[in-house]
């Protein structure tokens, strides 16, 4: 099954939030997705290779680029540190010029598994889909190693910092958060079955798959 066939993603606003996947779940929603499509963030991301990007359009812009590529970035600069930040089009204005809006709403770090503050993510109001991305590679390694923000994943999960980070502790986290629709356990070609044993104790419907081959099932 694809990947957006098992997340469920329709046209309109999806968001991605987590760790372990999410810039990479963008650019491959983006490749599968059929329809013009709109890659953005209400955080901080890097520009997306070989997309054609539009820094602090107007909606002229944009609509002239989607007549060129299907897919594009749009989004503000931040010139401290050259990422792209929430666009000053806005969210909301972007829906309505393409099919797909899909967006980056929290950040990780690079690190496979996260908590998050209490000022994250930043979901648009008008999103329709929230898509929680774990990363297999972090599971049996210690949380103060493998997990962004480990004092609060482990306030959530009951857990020190040098406990391995389990199954059951990443499920009772995300579960307690309860930020999203759908999960996808992703890296499961590094860790299959500690993948599965996470995606069936998520409260949410949740999926086993690889971003990189562009595949997801269930458990």
């Amino acid at each position: 099954m694809t990947l957006a066939a098992a997340l469920g993603v329709r046209p309109g606003v999806t968001s991605v939030i987590g760790s372990g996947g999410k810039t990479s779940l963008l650019a491959a929603l983006a490749r599968e997705l059929s329809g013009t499509v709109v890659l953005a963030t209400t955080t901080h991301i890097l520009p997306f290779e070989g997309m054609p990007l539009l820094v602090s359009p107007t909606a002229s812009d944009v609509r002239a680029a989607l007549s060129e590529s299907r897919v594009i970035c749009v989004g503000s600069r931040d010139e401290k540190n050259g990422k792209l930040v929430m666009p000053s089009l806005g969210i909301d204005a972007l829906a309505s010029l393409a099919d797909y809006v899909l967006v980056e709403a929290d950040g990780a770090r690079r690190l496979p598994l996260k908590a998050h503050a209490p000022w994250e993510p930043v979901i648009p109001a008008r999103s329709n889909r929230t898509i929680l991305v774990l990363g297999a590679s972090g599971l049996g390694h210690p949380v103060s190693e493998k997990v962004h923000r480990p004092e609060l994943f482990c306030q959530l999960a009951g857990c020190a910092p040098g406990d391995p980070a389990t199954p059951e502790l990443v499920a009772r986290a995300a579960n307690a958060e309860a930020l999203a629709d759908v999960a996808l356990v992703n890296q499961a070609d590094v860790a299959y079955e500690s993948a599965c044993d996470l995606a069936a104790l998520l409260a949410i419907p949740a999926f086993v798959g690889s971003i990189r081959t562009g595949t997801a099932g269930a458990p």
